[in-house]
């Protein structure tokens, strides 16, 4: 039988018989887990690789060059200081590639319970802590002696982090503030009992800087920094010592035999390097002359071997970090991450200045390291965590909505459920004061 000759009904089946059906699209794959590939692709995450591997490869020379003192006084190898450096590198390295591969929103997700971890570990630097250099810091791993103080520099960061996400609409009360922050200022309390005021001061600058970015009211700010003030005031008047070294840069000279002892070798060292230097693995201050050669004092070893051309790559390098740093948060699309960027940018920019104008006598010795070049191994695996976290932000595409701090306002409890209630669709009630219409009573 032809076409022509088939009823109207079944051309209708076949007609729906032959319909292509619309594509279906396939279901959306939600990350599981903690990790996710590993990133590509992205220029500023590149740009932030290279110069980091610059950092890190030029402070292991610098390190293996200023050590060679030490390593030699402790009857080791003059290499001993450096192969310790090369182990903590290849650790920092791993944490570096776990970092990239976190799952950010997870990250931040459990920045309480980082925050709770750090502060018993700063407990328990109080109670069964190493001393050494008239600081309680440190805790024996066997494997490492961990420093708590430079793993909650990150924490804090994740913390005040999370702590805008969660509850932006609440910071710009200062009683919220105060308790929100409280675990903070905690942690900074721990640390300056250790005691270290550098670290402290670096911890509660990192905090002040994220809310500040996220846009806490001026007058708050300006509070902050009284009480700052004020408590920095009634610390130095109860201790003595503290007193008289922070203040040994103003007059170095006083004291040549104490406290300006080293900032004075400090600056013999950096004299003699001229332009030039004195060449790589030349230097004289880092054979008994200078203390801490390889760790706080390492700018100074650099501009004595390398000269001033010397230290200016190193502050090249620092200022081009800062602008990868910054132009990866500019980049950013989520204000969370974007925070969590700035806070990193400004704990390694702050602890680079610190320590440069430390060692060059414009600001007081307070222990704190260069980053990527002091010799350290919990400083040196932390940071280049942190420049994981930052490579991984480069390459995110994830947004926010809308955290950023607002203007508390104390609302009428009654008030904000009526507003949460849904509104009610149908037929408008009529008022109560008009009473509705009575049907006639049957009889």
């Amino acid at each position: 039988m032809t076409l022509t000759h088939t009823p109207r009904a079944a051309l209708r089946r076949l007609e729906r018989e032959h319909v292509s059906e619309p594509p279906v699209a396939p279901p959306v794959k939600r990350p599981r887990g903690y990790l996710q590939a590993f990133p590509r692709g992205n220029f500023n995450g590149r740009a932030l690789l290279i110069v980091t591997g610059l950092l890190v490869t030029f402070g292991t020379i610098a390190v293996a060059s200023a050590s060679e003192g030490q390593s030699a006084a402790s009857g080791g190898s003059q290499w001993t200081i450096m192969i310790h450096d090369v182990i903590y590198l290849g650790f920092g390295i791993f944490a570096l590639y776990v970092m990239s591969r976190i799952r950010i929103d997870q990250l931040v997700r459990k920045a309480p319970l980082l925050m709770v971890g750090g502060l018993g570990l700063l407990v328990a630097v109080k109670a069964v802590g190493l001393t050494a250099n008239g600081g309680k810091r440190w805790l024996n791993l066997r494997v490492i002696d961990l420093q708590p103080s430079e793993m909650f520099k990150l924490f804090t960061v994740l913390f005040v982090a999370w702590l805008v996400e969660q509850h932006h609409d609440e910071l710009n009360n200062w009683m919220q503030l105060a308790m929100w922050t409280l675990p903070v200022a905690v942690g900074c309390g721990l640390i300056l009992v250790e005691p270290d005021i550098g670290t402290m001061s670096v911890v509660a600058i990192i905090a002040f800087v994220m809310l500040g970015v996220a846009g806490l009211s001026g007058r708050l700010m300006a509070m902050i920094v009284s009480l700052g003030v004020v408590g920095f005031y009634g610390y130095m008047k109860f201790n003595p010592y503290s007193y008289a070294r922070f203040f040994s840069f103003l007059h170095p000279n006083s004291d040549l035999q104490g406290t300006g002892y080293q900032l004075l070798q400090s600056k013999i060292g950096l004299g003699a390097g001229g332009l030039s230097g004195l060449g790589l693995g030349h230097s004289r201050e880092k054979w008994g002359l200078l203390p801490n050669p390889h760790t706080d004092f390492i700018f100074t070893i650099i501009g004595e071997e390398l000269g001033i051309i010397g230290t200016l790559f190193v502050i090249a390098l620092f200022v081009a970090f800062l602008f990868a740093a910054v132009r990866i948060a500019q980049k950013c699309t989520n204000d969370v991450y974007r925070l969590v960027a700035m806070g990193i940018a400004a704990w390694i920019t702050l602890e680079a200045i610190i320590n440069i104008a430390s060692v060059v006598g414009w600001w007081a010795v307070t222990g704190i390291p260069l980053p990527f070049f002091s010799y350290g191994g919990t400083a040196l695996i932390t940071e280049l965590a942190a420049v994981g976290l930052l490579y991984n932000i480069a390459h995110d595409q994830s947004r926010s909505h809308g955290v950023s701090l607002r203007e508390y306002v104390r609302a009428d409890f009654r008030a904000s459920m009526e507003r949460r209630a849904p509104a009610r669709s149908g037929p408008i009630s009529r008022p109560r004061s008009i009473p509705p219409a009575r049907s006639p009573r049957r009889r």
